[in-house]
């Protein structure tokens, strides 16, 4: 039973990492609405096709995902692997029979939800609040337009409500809850005896005919692997930073061209009562929404102290009405634009007229100002300058990389034209092996290979220029090649006769172990000292492992003392269980369980889900394309 909860704990983790995408998540991945003619095929869901083009986009998010995950421990290579694609593309048709079922069953985002998610993505936020910038500058960096964001959104959006519903749609009924409580919270008192392999090594008897077999025997263990001596050159926007140069009129342009970056905005707080009117409302039911606005606006100018009270049971934002309409402070760019157009034209506790807007009418009552805070130009100079050089580097990486790439091939000898031209500096590493560098530079699976291909290795060629990160690309080229080679006899013999021995001495206390045990079962307890005692149970282990955990609750405790054994990696390790001690679990604890048992159910709905999805649409996967890209 435990088993059962923990493996399909470890099901739900996985089936929603590949299912639930975070809200923004695929920014630039539209692959729900858009094909490319011509691309080959790599799936067809449905009669919709998976392109060659959205599958590989997809990747590259991946990849970019991971990249920025792992920073310089970064391999490509890891996305080679035949089964990381496939999954992927498992968890893009799974993605896409979704959106299908969605879409036949008319389920939808409403515009509100759409927004309120919008304004609550960390990305598009200053300081906790939503910015209009900040949303821009995010959208024009992923060269995406507003109605593509607002698409993938209420994609994503769907998905999350669907999958949702349906993982957490798993009951437990609150009988078998409180049982399952109990057994978790029900504790054994226990004490250890540990037979040590350590303790056994004087035992430990290893000829040299026995270390001499073992070295003859495992050749592959003494093998001192293959590696070079390399010199190489980094071409990264890094290293074409430090020879830009940026004059004090375009930091001057700069600096009053983007304002609003530097320094804190003025700021309002303001209330609000919404008469909400819903995008697609006709004359009639917008012109009764504007008269019941005109008539609380009304009230509010014969009693202007009574907005909080018309707010709670007026407004038609639940955000702010159960706090009389209250929206807290903000900056422009965070609210709708005739929102925020009249907000930043009224004074203090001043009442504005109707104000509509796509969400429908507002009366809106400025509450505090908080006047901007701005940075000088001196001030921000070195930011701006830092800035400016990074993007003019940027650009030059782009003209420089295929020059780069070029030179490099066709002056093969050396690396220092390519240095030269690029006032680069010629860096060299030692110890380069197959499998790995000491510098993170060459750190790179497919720079690896370049510089062990024969070219390289005989004729002491640069490398091709490998993009080893965003925007770095290297060559590099052998100085010195060293094959593999054996290492002596002589010197791993010691090595070799300290592994055996520990080998032997393991084996010795667990064999040991084993036998006292055996022992102690048949009521024998004189060689056996056991150590204090304490109490566990599977909610509160201690310091034990799944396994011993198992050893100890999966005994029959109708007779006490029983005793466990199990091996350890430095012997072997036998448990005296002495007393059991049954817990009863409070409520919040009996509901915890019934609530984790709810979501196994709900997992196991889940996949079913899935599979009927699946099983009812024709899926089709192209193998020879996509094994093609693994190679």
């Amino acid at each position: 039973m435990f088993d059962f909860v923990s493996k399909h704990k470890r099901l739900l983790q996985f089936v929603l990492a590949l299912m639930i995408v975070p809200p923004f998540a695929f920014w630039g991945i539209q692959w729900t609405q858009r094909e490319t003619a011509g691309a080959g095929e790599v799936a067809s869901v449905g009669g919709q096709k998976i392109t060659d083009q959205e599958f590989s986009e997809a990747l590259r998010q991946q990849q970019d995902r991971v990249r920025g995950m792992l920073k310089g421990n970064y391999d490509p290579a890891i996305f080679d692997s035949p089964a990381l694609r496939l999954e992927l593309l498992e968890g893009m048709i799974s993605q896409r029979l979704m959106m299908q079922y969605a879409a036949r069953n008319h389920l939808t985002v409403s515009d509100e939800m759409l927004v309120e998610t919008t304004m609550s993505i960390p990305a598009f936020q200053v300081d906790g609040k939503f910015s209009r910038d900040r949303y821009d500058a995010a959208l024009r960096n992923e060269r995406m337009s507003s109605e593509a964001f607002d698409s993938a959104l209420r994609r994503d959006l769907l998905m999350q409500q669907l999958t949702g519903a349906l993982s957490d749609s798993g009951l437990a009924s609150k009988a078998v809850s409180r049982q399952f409580a109990r057994l978790r919270a029900q504790q054994r008192e226990i004490a250890e005896y540990r037979v040590q392999a350590d303790a056994q090594l004087a035992q430990s008897k290893i000829t040299p005919d026995a270390i001499r077999a073992f070295y003859d025997g495992n050749p592959a263990r003494f093998q001192v692997p293959e590696e070079v001596a390399v010199e190489y050159l980094v071409l990264s926007t890094d290293a074409l930073l430090a020879s830009e140069q940026v004059g004090a009129d375009e930091i001057r342009a700069y600096y009053e061209s983007n304002i609003s970056k530097y320094g804190e905005p003025e700021q309002r707080r303001a209330s609000h009562i919404l008469i909400a009117v819903k995008r697609d409302a006709g004359d009639a039911e917008k012109a009764s929404a504007r008269e019941r606005a005109a008539q609380i606006l009304a009230q509010l100018r014969k009693s202007p102290g009574s907005f909080a009270e018309l707010a709670k049971k007026n407004s038609g934002d639940p955000g702010s009405a159960s706090q009389g309409g209250d929206l807290g402070f903000f900056s422009r760019g965070m609210m709708v634009r005739p929102f925020e157009d009249a907000a930043f034209k009224l004074r203090p506790n001043q009442i504005s007229d109707l104000v509509e807007s796509d969400f429908g009418f507002h009366i809106i009552k400025v509450t505090g100002i908080k006047a901007g805070k701005m940075r000088s130009l001196e001030a921000a100079r070195p930011e701006i300058e830092r800035e400016l050089k990074k993007e003019r580097a940027g650009r030059r990486f782009a003209e420089a990389a295929e020059a780069f790439s070029n030179l490099v091939y066709e002056q093969p000898e050396s690396l220092g034209p390519a240095a030269e031209r690029f006032k680069l500096t010629v860096q060299r590493a030692q110890g380069v092996t197959r499998q790995s560098a000491p510098v993170a530079a060459l750190n790179n699976a497919r720079l690896l290979a370049a510089l062990f291909a024969d070219d390289s290795i005989k004729n002491r060629r640069n490398t091709e220029a490998v993009e080893t990160g965003p925007s770095v690309l290297v060559s590099a080229r052998v100085l010195d090649h060293k094959p593999a080679s054996q290492r002596p006899f002589d010197e791993v013999k010691g090595d070799i006769a300290k592994r055996l021995a520990q080998q032997e001495a393991l084996a010795l206390a667990r064999r040991q172990g084993a036998e006292r045990l055996d022992q102690l079962n048949k009521g024998d307890a004189s060689a056996v000292r056991f150590g204090a005692t304490k109490l566990v149970s599977r909610d509160e282990p201690q310091d034990l492992g799944p396994e011993a955990l198992s050893k100890i609750f999966g005994s029959d405790a109708s007779k006490l003392p029983l005793y466990a054994g199990m091996e350890s990696n430095n012997g072997y390790v036998i448990y005296r269980v002495s007393r059991v001690v049954d817990v009863q679990p409070d409520e919040t604890r009996q509901r915890s369980v019934q609530s984790e048992l709810g979501r196994v159910g709900g997992t196991q709905e889940f996949r079913s889900f899935l599979d009927g999805l699946r099983a009812d649409a024709n899926v089709e996967i192209n193998k020879a394309v996509l094994e093609k890209k693994t190679q």
